[in-house]
């Protein structure tokens, strides 16, 4: 109960705290009532003059989320916990997450001992994900929070709404300022008859770096409006955070909140046309063994489709869910990422002939890069430990394979066909 109560006055008292260029400030005047949020117009309390609209909520974590809109209409985040030390004035090192998409890494404020402020440039990125996201993580100080957004899109309308009213007609006539959501009436009545349908969208990952890094493929993790969850063999769900996604090139990165106790080795040779692999992973995960499965083959080819070299072409059989899982060499060392398989009905349709065993796998070159780039420390390995049986490699690997798991929306025909 007194936590109940030190988090209500810790969250009333925000808004004030985050007046621009205000040390006090003094309301709230009306008020701002969407869901769990509550707030209202705030003033100046040295000049007196209206200063900004704002409205807080509290999570279960303890945390505090706050949003405020300037005179000006600037926006503002807060972030606070009374269980921070923080020392005003220092940068903060915020990552900001919305729906599974790539983090946002933004330098937060401290204001006292507990509370971070992070400004929102009108045509920046953040407050552009932030107005249509459904969810949000933020990791800041070793910790993953998580916020459902849902309410944003009544929230921050009654915000604006309330700056507004206030600057027409003064704080002496401050009322609710909530708005409530207007929809077309076709649009309503087609929503309501269809709503939106989610998947569980599952793949594979690996273990890459002491620091809890988890490597995978973008298009495993694209689209995710929950969390994302990572499953090592026989241990608990753990939620990853997604730092960083290289769509280009189909690589993306997360990690975890703790460190693995095994990580992969990344081979530092070359690898020949002709070389064994094993490929691991997840495939139809749900429809077939809830474990993971094991597939050999060789590399077919140094080169991808169309001779691109980001890829080897292998004839390990893979399947969906394969994908962002660990190529393994006959060391166990991991010498590319699963990635893709022939589109077999297609070639069907264009040659008459149906192919076999064309997969493709991304070069640990790529990887290597993608993970410079991201100031990951990797584990490498020039020399052989000698050649392992199958069922040995598997089992090496079990300790840094994961399956990767969120919740996606299903897209509809428009939304696709705008992606293409």
């Amino acid at each position: 109960m007194k936590s109940s109560i030190r988090a209500f006055i810790f969250s009333c008292c925000l808004a004030f705290v985050l007046v621009p260029f205000a040390s006090q400030a003094r309301g709230p005047y009306g008020s701002i009532t969407v869901g769990n949020w509550k707030g209202g117009a705030y003033t100046d309390d040295k000049s007196g003059a209206f200063s900004n609209c704002a409205a807080s909520a509290v999570y279960q974590s303890g945390i505090v989320f706050l949003v405020s809109v300037g005179q000006d209409f600037s926006w503002t985040l807060g972030f606070a916990h009374e269980n921070w030390k923080l020392t005003p004035g220092e940068a903060f090192a915020l990552a900001l997450t919305f729906d599974g998409q790539q983090a946002i890494h933004v330098q937060g404020l401290p204001i006292g001992n507990n509370l971070v402020k992070v400004s929102m440039p009108a045509n920046s990125t953040l407050i552009g994900q932030f107005r249509k996201a459904k969810m949000m993580t933020a990791f800041a100080q070793g910790q993953l929070f998580q916020f459902d957004l849902k309410q944003t899109a009544q929230l921050l309308p009654s915000l604006a709404n309330c700056v507004a009213v206030v600057k027409k007609n003064g704080l002496a006539n401050a009322g609710e300022f909530a708005v409530a959501l207007t929809k077309p009436a076709a649009a309503a009545a087609d929503q309501s008859s269809k709503p939106a349908k989610t998947f569980t969208q599952s793949g594979t990952g690996f273990a890459i770096s002491a620091g809890g890094h988890v490597v995978t493929n973008a298009h495993v993790v694209h689209g995710c409006v929950g969390d994302i969850q990572g499953n090592l063999g026989g241990e608990a769900p753990l939620k990853l955070r997604l730092v960083s996604s290289d769509r280009t090139n189909d690589l993306a990165l997360l990690q975890a909140p703790s460190p693995f106790k095994e990580i992969a080795t990344i081979r530092d040779k070359p690898v020949h046309s002709g070389d064994s692999v094993v490929a691991i992973g997840y495939p139809f995960h749900g429809m077939l063994t809830s474990d993971f499965t094991v597939t050999t083959g060789i590399v077919s080819s140094l080169s991808g489709i169309l001779n691109d070299t980001r890829y080897l072409q292998i004839s390990a059989a893979v399947q969906p869910g394969n994908s962002g899982g660990p190529l393994l060499d006959t060391d166990g060392q991991i010498i590319g990422m699963v990635a893709a398989k022939l589109d077999a009905l297609k070639i069907a349709r264009a040659t008459g002939e149906i192919p076999e065993n064309i997969n493709f796998a991304i070069k640990t070159g790529m990887l290597r890069d993608f993970l410079d780039n991201s100031a990951v420390t990797y584990q490498t390995a020039a020399e052989t430990k000698g050649e392992l049986k199958t069922s040995d490699i598997a089992k090496n690997a079990r300790g840094f394979t994961l399956l990767i798991s969120c919740t996606a929306e299903e897209k509809t025909a428009s939304a696709k066909k705008g992606e293409e």
